[in-house]
């Protein structure tokens, strides 16, 4: 498993389902619809997400993320 942390490349709104996906070894797709699906249960899953969306460092790469 590798470390909890948002990718600079895959991701499609926040990098969340793709951080997750990496960290459990699954698919990104897979992870989403898990996602999906569980919207439909009751529950704080928006409020996850955005928590995680917030929390969750962005990956290091090699190149330095700048603002310029």
């Amino acid at each position: 498993m590798t470390a909890l942390a948002r990718p600079t490349h895959g991701r499609m709104i926040g990098g969340v389902c793709a951080a997750l996906a990496r960290r459990f070894g699954t698919s990104a797709t897979t992870m989403r619809v898990i996602f999906l699906l569980s919207c439909l249960l009751p529950g704080p899953q928006f409020l996850l997400y955005i928590a995680l969306w917030l929390l969750l460092p962005w990956e290091k790469s090699d190149r330095t993320r700048t603002a310029w």
